[in-house]
């Protein structure tokens, strides 16, 4: 197994922020100058950017994105999924102006007639058999969390150590000794301590989600079907069915967010897998970049929802927004399913995805380097870790800020972008064969700066 020297690394990653402010003066300027943004961003997530400042835009147009620099990149960060159709598809750039025209309206408190559409679309590819919209994943968890409780009487929630379901309280865990709920590191004024809403659990532990649920309080299992934010992390073998019968045993239902693993295919790890949740969550990318969300439910859920006559779901009943489902969002998300997300485009995009994986591979394999890729459909991402982490825990544990950094920085210098949240790398239909092997040749020459001679 290659060592990699840590005084080495030091050393390029000093090269590559040198070379960072070089090329991007403009974008430093630009954010040394931001003084009524707090945090110098729009959003404080921004400042993830390595290098000391984020870069900023000019121009995006399929995977190809231009900073105010003039440097163009190879995009393989797309707005971390929310733009996995390719930045300004034109089918939804063309739905969008249509709207937004002369007489179109954006936002009225009324429907149009693609949120049928959309609905119909989303069960077509999900199975859910009724849906209601939001503008975040977010927020569809949140409200999805509201009805489980009322439905089932319970007042718990269950996740996954280190998943990720957004900004929802009740799903920043980490498990502690003797499988204790804990609060993950950084939630900022949650309304309560965590371990009273939530039971933890750890991915790919069947006995760990067993011991969770026998307590009889859990309204709702809030999962994705594969862990993404804190790396790709795949279920193993008879883990999903495993936890869909521990659910039904003991009356918690299943919700599944496919948020991110939507690159599985058209239709998720749901449809890939043959998964049967309760409740489904979707979001990010269904509209095309246009903010969109949704939820579903079966049949099951609805009636029990129905049979509570006092709960007002049309006003103060904590259940949606008013710019929920309007018709700009619901117009790009008709565009979206219907015209770029297609079968066709997926098979595209996986199969880059797997080139990618395989060149990945052959770098680590090259030079015996300790750490891994996992691949999820159109999505793939590098861990260092060897053998790839197998719960939540195991994948925070192999987190390396300055590899990370390093990474980073010597793909964005040689123009190709990733996730600046983790080491992640999405396909779109605008993707090319180039780019994938592009990323290869850097990642190679990346990982070979590192080798011990």
């Amino acid at each position: 197994m290659a060592d990699i020297d840590r005084g080495r690394l030091a050393e390029v990653l000093e090269g590559e922020r040198a070379e960072h402010h070089r090329r991007t003066p403009q974008s430093r300027a630009a954010f040394e100058a931001a003084d009524h943004l707090f945090g110098r961003v729009p959003m404080t997530w921004m400042n993830k950017w390595s290098g000391g400042y984020p870069l900023y835009l000019a121009t995006a147009r399929g995977n190809r994105i231009t900073d105010v620099d003039g440097n163009e990149y190879v995009d393989f960060a797309l707005g971390d999924t929310g733009s996995m159709a390719g930045h300004s598809p034109a089918a939804t750039v063309s739905a969008v102006q249509e709207r937004i025209g002369v007489d179109g309206g954006i936002t009225t408190m009324m429907p149009s007639l693609d949120a049928e559409w959309v609905a119909a679309d989303l069960t077509r590819r999900f199975g859910m058999p009724l849906w209601s919209f939001s503008l975040t994943a977010t927020d569809a968890n949140r409200w999805a969390l509201r009805i489980a409780r009322m439905v089932t009487g319970r007042p718990m929630v269950m996740a996954f150590s280190y998943c990720y379901h957004g900004s929802v309280d009740e799903t920043f865990v980490i498990m502690g000794a003797d499988g204790a709920t804990e609060p993950r590191g950084g939630n900022v004024g949650p309304a309560a301590p965590v371990s009273q809403t939530t039971r933890v659990a750890e991915f790919n532990d069947i006995g760990s989600v067993e011991a969770a649920l026998a307590h009889g309080d859990v309204a709702v299992l809030v999962m994705e079907p594969a862990l993404t934010n804190i790396g790709i992390v795949l279920p193993e073998p008879g883990f999903l069915d495993a936890v869909r019968e521990l659910c039904t045993k003991h009356g918690t239902l299943l919700l599944i967010d496919e948020t991110h693993t939507i690159s599985a295919g058209p239709g998720g790890c749901t449809q890939a897998w043959d998964l049967k949740p309760d409740i489904f969550v979707i979001g990010k990318s269904i509209g095309g970049g246009i903010p969109s969300g949704a939820y579903g439910i079966t049949e099951e859920v609805a009636a029990s929802i129905r049979a509570h006559a006092e709960a007002d779901l049309v006003d103060v009943g904590g259940v949606g927004g008013t710019l929920a489902g309007n018709v700009l969002s619901t117009a790009a998300m008709r565009a979206t399913l219907g015209e770029v997300l297609t079968e066709a485009a997926f098979e595209h995009m996986i199969s880059l995805a797997t080139r990618f994986r395989e060149g990945v591979e052959s770098t680590l394999g090259e030079f015996d380097v300790p750490w891994s890729i996992a691949q999820l459909g159109a999505r793939a991402e590098y861990r260092f870790a060897r053998p790839a982490p197998r719960n939540g825990t195991e994948s925070a544990a192999a987190h390396d800020d300055e590899l990370e950094e390093y990474l980073h920085l010597f793909m964005s210098n040689r123009g190709v972008l990733m996730t600046p949240f983790h080491n992640m790398a999405l396909m779109c239909p605008d993707t090319r064969q180039a780019d994938v092997d592009l990323h290869t040749a850097l990642f190679r020459e990346a990982v070979a700066k590192l080798m011990v001679p």
